[in-house]
């Protein structure tokens, strides 16, 4: 268990990754000719965020010994790709949020139409930015992987198949096996993206890439129970919709508070256990595992 020290530690290294993510999201925002969707795209991807995905592109990079700065325009992407995710997810036909990061969902502030136009704008932007390339990035090939790999994380074995699957089971009970589906797609398979392109950019080996994307996989799990934790205990902090899922099967609903809770540390200590290989040097993937189960909001 880290004390309070280290964890002051670990948040002001979150802070200040979060902070170089901030600022390239802004280098890589472009204006177009659409200023109700620009409107839109600007309340949703600069709204309050923890910007983890890219945060731990970033830290996968550092481990691997690769350039952080070469990793961040393919971190922006990935920000732009869960941004998008989550105006739809928002959207009356889906989970028919009112509030996100406490401020109120896309749809709400802007209208469905232009949430939609305007989670489409953040797709295109995320992979125009991999399709352009950046100093000290990838070459076209390497690139090309890394886009491959993006769009297979929000396809129909992807994000998509995940949304999908979570839909029908609206209103159903469903086994644990189709639990963790669900959620290893919806939200895992962006985790196991930003793990997999922050290494990937490293140019990092192929034994490298599969151990921290085992390492995201079960770090992407425990992260989505934890959330469902605080949907049922969180307070005003959380900055969402408390309670929505009440309809939907959830880790805590199948499995009880204190259950939910001893998976989630279990699938953090598998997370941890999967980067043995990098030693020491993966301090800082394990102190963000620990963040993941410990976090309030």
């Amino acid at each position: 268990m880290a004390s309070a020290t280290e964890f002051e530690d670990l948040e002001r290294t979150l802070e200040d990754r979060r902070q170089r993510v901030e600022a390239a999201l802004r280098r890589h925002s472009r204006p177009g000719r659409a200023p109700a969707v620009e409107a839109a795209v600007e309340t949703s991807l600069f709204a309050p965020a923890k910007r983890l995905r890219p945060i731990l592109a970033l830290l996968v990079a550092e481990v691997l010994k690769g350039d952080p700065d070469a990793v961040l325009p393919a971190g922006c992407a990935i920000e732009m790709v869960h941004t998008a995710s989550l105006i739809l997810d928002d959207l009356p036909s889906m989970d028919d949020a009112k509030t996100r990061r406490g401020r109120p969902t896309c749809h709400v502030a802007h209208g469905e139409a232009t949430a939609v136009l305007a989670a489409f704008a953040l797709m295109n932007r995320a992979f125009e930015i991999l399709a352009e390339g950046w100093e000290g990035g990838p070459d076209a090939a390497g690139r090309g992987e890394i886009a491959r790999e993006l769009a297979r994380a929000i396809g129909t074995d992807g994000m998509i198949a995940g949304q999908s699957v979570d839909l029908l089971m609206t209103d159903r009970a469903i086994d644990f096996p189709t639990l963790e589906f669900i959620h290893s797609r919806k939200t895992g398979a962006l985790f196991m993206a930003s793990a997999a392109l922050g290494a990937m950019a490293a140019r990092a080996r192929p034994a490298e890439v599969a151990a921290v994307v085992a390492y995201a996989k079960n770090l992407g799990l425990a992260f989505q129970i934890v959330d469902d934790l605080i949907d049922v205990t969180g307070g005003a902090e959380a900055g969402k919709d408390l309670g929505k899922d009440l309809k939907k099967t959830t880790f805590v609903s199948f499995s009880g508070v204190e259950g939910a809770s001893t998976l989630a540390r279990e699938l953090i200590a598998a997370s941890q256990a999967a980067l043995q290989p990098f030693g020491s040097r993966a301090e800082p993937l394990r102190d963000l595992a620990r963040y993941v189960v410990t976090r309030r909001r």
